[in-house]
Formats: C-alpha cells, sequence, structure tokens
C-alpha cells in the first residue's frame, strides 16, 4: 500500500459504508416485496422509496462534501463516482418495486426470486467491501465474487426471458413482466460497476 505523508478526511469511508448499508436494505426489501401479496406491495415501495430517499441523502452529502474538500482519501473522481454507482443500484431495484406494483403484477416468475436472490448477496458483499477502502486491502476477492454473481445474474436473466416468451402468451403480461426482469438485470450490471470502481482504487493506491 502507497504510504500517505498528508492527513486525510477518512468520513468518506463512513459515508460510502452507510451508502452501502441503505443497498442491502433495498435489497432485503425487494425480496420481501416477492413474498408479499398484492395489497402488501404498495406498503413495502413505500418503505424502499422512503430507503432509496435515505440513500440519495447520503449521496448528496458525499458529493458536497467532494466541492467543500480540497484533500480526499483518493481519487475524488473515483469518490463521485462510486456513491453514484451505489445509488444507481439503488434506483435500479426502487424502480423493480415499483414496477410490480404498478403493473398490478398478479404473479412473478420464480426466476425472479433469483435473480433477487444474487443482488442482495451482491449488497452484502459490497457493503462489507466499503470500509476495507480505508487501506485497499483484501479487496480481491470482492471484486472477483461480484463478477462471478453479475455473471450468474446474467445467466437468469437470459433464462427467465427465455421461459417468458415460451410461457406467456399474453402479450401485455409479457411486456410488463419482462421490463421487470431488465431492471434487475441493470441492478445486477450495476453492482458489477462498483465493483470495477473499487478495482481501480485498489490498484491506483497500491
Amino acid at each position: 500500500m502507497r504510504l500517505r505523508l498528508i492527513p486525510h478526511d477518512t468520513t468518506y469511508f463512513d459515508l460510502l459504508t452507510a451508502l452501502a448499508g441503505h443497498v442491502v436494505a433495498g435489497s432485503g426489501l425487494l425480496a420481501e416485496l416477492l413474498g408479499a401479496d398484492k395489497t402488501g406491495r404498495a406498503d413495502i415501495a413505500e418503505r424502499f422509496a422512503e430507503a432509496e430517499h435515505d440513500a440519495d441523502d447520503v449521496a448528496h452529502t458525499i458529493t458536497k462534501r467532494l466541492s467543500q474538500t480540497f484533500i480526499t482519501p483518493f481519487d475524488r473522481d473515483d469518490i463521485y463516482a462510486l456513491a453514484n454507482a451505489l445509488d444507481d443500484v439503488m434506483d435500479f431495484m426502487e424502480e423493480a418495486c415499483d414496477l410490480i406494483v404498478l403493473y398490478k403484477v398478479e404473479e412473478l416468475p420464480a426466476g425472479v426470486a433469483d435473480v433477487v436472490q444474487v443482488l442482495q448477496r451482491c449488497a452484502e458483499l459490497t457493503a462489507e467491501a466499503m470500509p476495507r477502502l480505508r487501506t485497499t486491502e483484501k479487496l480481491h476477492d470482492f471484486w472477483v465474487e461480484i463478477h462471478r454473481l453479475e455473471n450468474q445474474g446474467d445467466k437468469l436473466h437470459r433464462t427467465l426471458v427465455a421461459e417468458l416468451f415460451e410461457d406467456t402468451t399474453d402479450a401485455i403480461t409479457l411486456m410488463k413482466l419482462k421490463e421487470i426482469v431488465d431492471v434487475l438485470e441493470h441492478a445486477c450490471d450495476g453492482f458489477e460497476h462498483v465493483a470495477n470502481l473499487v478495482e481501480t482504487i485498489a490498484l491506483k493506491e497500491s
């Protein structure tokens, strides 16, 4: 690890960890939504909106702090990109929740739960990785595992889309379900983007 000669503001690590914690909470709410009946989904989606608002607040705090702080623990552009990438994942998951509620989906394909499990695991690993940015040590396994999980999510997505076209006879229902499945896949991609940024930061700081 590179020797630091200038003290840095360590608040960013706490903020990024807090932001990742909101992403974990969001993935849990998404899983809860899948198990709820139609009458309970709106309440869960509302709770998700509150969690997303909290995540936005943290992301905005990071952006504001970057504009006011001269010295940062690592490249300010990387901090900004990482905060936005985490917030984007949260946005994708919230979008999936909203679509399920707004489209009044009666039943989701069983494979959707498998994708959400991948998202939950990605969220947990990401939250565990954020504090390790302080030293950028022991992060290699993080981005390797996230890449593996994203590949798994891609395969699940392809299988789900194929099954939708095979099993769904109503065109409107097909469009609704495919949009939900696609947004969940975007969330998987979002976690891979986070992992790529973490890898970039670690390489720069090594």
